[in-house]
């Protein structure tokens, strides 16, 4: 079980923004095998995704779970780590 942690601000908006970015591309089922293929495809344990959706305060947050959205989803980087811009850099939000 992971210890509470005191996440800056800045971490909880890009947390955010990451969760309602993999529920959009999931809710208009661009990610292939859903939530569950997207944690097995990219490496990450489904119960600490959950647990960390769940309960934002959780220390099982990674910046590697970001990788993917940037990387396979076209998702902006400088919007997800900041909010500014546009959420998307190409195809995914077509």
């Amino acid at each position: 079980m992971s210890k509470r942690r005191n996440y800056t601000q800045d971490t909880l908006d890009c947390q955010q923004r990451f969760f309602d970015t993999l529920q959009q591309l999931h809710d208009a089922k661009k990610i292939p095998g859903g939530l569950t293929g997207f944690c097995e495809t990219y490496g990450i344990d489904k119960r600490h995704l959950y647990a960390q959706k769940a309960d934002n305060g959780r220390g099982y947050f990674e910046t590697g779970w970001l990788v993917p959205l940037v990387k396979y989803f076209h998702v902006n980087p400088t919007w997800l780590l900041l909010g500014t811009g546009k959420q998307y850099r190409g195809r995914a939000d077509e």
